[in-house]
């Protein structure tokens, strides 16, 4: 098996078009009430080809030698998991809440290579 991270993408765009502060506090709280099952749904159905469910990301701080600046990207979460296959571990974000529950545009999936030099983790 590989492994594989998701990172879930959003944008302020993207959650205008969810609508999402439109909602009162009763209402925002029952559609975050079914996002978080539909997510765990989806979570249930991958079992234990999810190694690490992630979690939200905060604010971002830019390192390098100039120094330390703030910057906004649209990464919003992340999950880690595993699959024969990169093709594979993108199918598995088919039908995701993300997309339809959850102000998201999309989720990148990209394979975790083994840093040069170390015994391989397949």
């Amino acid at each position: 098996m590989k492994t594989f991270m998701g990172i879930y993408i959003g944008s302020a765009t993207t959650a205008e078009k969810a609508n999402w502060d439109a909602d009162d506090g009763a209402a925002r709280e029952k559609r975050m009430g079914a996002a978080r099952q539909a997510w765990g749904e989806w979570a249930g159905r991958l079992g234990d080809a999810i190694v690490d469910h992630g979690a939200p990301l905060g604010a971002t701080l830019r390192v390098s030698p100039e120094g330390i600046t703030p910057i906004h990207n649209a990464c919003t979460a992340y999950v880690i998991m595993q699959a024969e296959t990169h093709q594979a571990a993108a199918e598995m974000f088919r039908d995701h809440p993300h997309f339809t529950l959850m102000p998201g545009d999309s989720v990148e999936v990209m394979e975790c290579l083994p840093m040069p030099g170390t015994p391989s983790r397949q």
